[in-house]
């Protein structure tokens, strides 16, 4: 989130006349797993709250599979409670959770079928395929990287991406989530994914950043984020 949210919102700067600024504040977390996934969102009441400090204008919430780990539909819970911290904080902001924002971007694609990449162990990935599923979509084919450290997670060479997809079985998707994960680099890939399957392509990242710009009631378009931000959504 802290690379490529800012990226795409700075190629957006060279279009349209919004400048924006960066806050974060972080959670602990190393080894990708239930347990740590469930300690790290327990700490996502204090960094709402010390964000709302900033006065910020919208928040995200990174962490898709910590939020997906929590239950089914926890992000709408998730998104209600950290923005009452804003509130009470003398400082209201939206809040928008990565995995709120990729599934809400599944539906205003219409993606009722999808296939899907991401770095998590298989046990992860299937909790990710689920929730995803019992918002209405249908995954016909996923990939689990299995990769357990969370800085091998964000270190994943993001070229290796489009042969992935290439194995996917996509010619009856919808759309392809080329990264389940705010953590795992996939946008300078988004485009070329595109141009193979002939599928709208999607990021956590990039989903995170639609729903910011929604949130903001600003034009959701940002160069190289593939169908989602070509403003024709």
């Amino acid at each position: 989130m802290e690379t490529e949210i800012p990226a795409l919102l700075r190629l957006r700067e060279n279009i349209r006349p919004e400048r924006f600024t960066f806050h974060s504040a972080r959670m602990r977390m190393k080894t990708v797993n239930k347990d740590e996934l469930a300690a790290m969102d327990s700490q996502s009441d204090r960094c709402a709250l010390e964000l709302s400090d900033a006065a910020v204008d919208v928040l995200g919430y990174a962490c898709l599979v910590a939020t997906m780990s929590m239950g089914l539909g926890y992000h709408r819970v998730s998104e209600q409670r950290l923005h009452g911290r804003t509130v009470e904080n003398g400082q209201p902001a939206p809040v928008v959770t990565s995995a709120g924002a990729l599934v809400d971007a599944l539906k205003v694609l219409d993606a009722k079928k999808i296939v899907v990449i991401a770095p998590y162990m298989r046990p992860l990935t299937e909790l990710v395929v689920n929730y995803i599923a019992n918002e209405g979509h249908t995954v016909i084919d996923y990939v689990a990287l299995e990769i357990p450290d969370n800085l091998d997670v964000a270190r994943h060479d993001c070229s290796r991406l489009p042969d992935i997809a290439r194995s996917l079985k996509y010619s009856d998707a919808d759309a392809v989530i080329v990264s389940a994960c705010v953590q795992m680099p996939s946008l300078p890939v988004v485009p070329m994914v595109e141009a193979i399957t002939g599928k709208p392509t999607l990021s956590a990242a990039v989903a995170t950043t639609y729903a910011m710009l929604k949130k903001l009631g600003l034009e959701r378009v940002a160069p190289g984020g593939g169908a989602l931000l070509s403003g024709a959504y």
